[in-house]
């Protein structure tokens, strides 16, 4: 929310105050050392307060910041998921820009609700490279037609896929079975097989080359600046998921 909103929301707390008989303008300019002028050209929208003018007015009406944030906009941008039910666990199902990139999936970022079963998701083993402890763990994406046709026959345009974001190491989820992984790249994120060419994972190093293959359409080799941020790299599964 811009700060011009907060203050108008603001002025129309202090107008109700002083409608309701509650507050005046000079008792307010008493309470904050403003000039009275300056509180009743704000009051009458002739001019903004200052962030410690403003910080002042909230401090002495006892006021808090979250009291002038629209509720519509805070319910858009909370990041609590609903509670689980039963033997399922609610799993949003996201962009995958915003998988690659949100430690916390915002409501506005929710496309729907996904259902897993707990014992499922408790199976899986994370596997992390840098902090990842304060990021949601599970959200589902939606393969594109690029990714499906370049992934073919393994995914199909519009199926579900698992994000484990606590798993981003190249470490095998499964012996002799190569993992599927979300790269970010160039401001977008494509599902591949991944591997380091050339040298172990680094994940704080600016030139390590990303190597994504289809099996039956060849080996492509992709260079990519990687961020010191280990968040390029996500393990998929496609899993079936009970819908929400």
């Amino acid at each position: 929310m811009k700060f011009k909103v907060l203050q108008e929301n603001l002025r129309k707390v202090l107008r109700e105050r002083i409608e309701a008989g509650e507050l005046t303008g000079l008792r307010l300019s008493q309470q904050t050392g403003l000039r009275h002028a300056h509180i009743s050209n704000f009051l009458n929208k002739k001019r903004g307060l200052s962030l410690e003018a403003m910080d002042k007015v909230l401090s002495v009406q006892r006021l808090s910041i979250l009291e002038l944030l629209d509720p519509a906009e805070v319910n858009r941008r909370a990041t609590i998921l609903p509670p689980a039910e039963d033997e399922f666990e609610n799993v949003v199902l996201t962009e995958t820009r915003i998988a690659a990139t949100k430690a916390q999936i915002a409501s506005l970022h929710v496309k729907a609700i996904m259902k897993f079963r707990k014992d499922l998701l408790g199976r899986m083993k994370p596997s992390i490279n840098g902090d990842r402890e304060t990021w949601l763990r599970f959200v589902v994406i939606e393969a594109n037609p690029r990714d499906a046709v370049a992934m073919h026959p393994r995914l199909t345009p519009g199926a579900k896929l698992l994000v484990d974001r606590h798993y981003n190491s190249l470490t095998p989820h499964r012996k002799g079975e190569s993992n599927l992984y979300a790269i970010l790249w160039k401001d977008t994120c494509v599902v591949r097989y991944a591997e380091i060419a050339g040298k172990p994972f680094d994940p704080s190093s600016t030139q390590s080359v990303i190597s994504a293959r289809n099996p039956g359409h060849g080996r492509r080799q992709n260079r990519c600046r990687l961020s010191s941020r280990p968040y390029m790299l996500h393990r998929r599964g496609s899993l079936k998921a009970k819908a929400g």
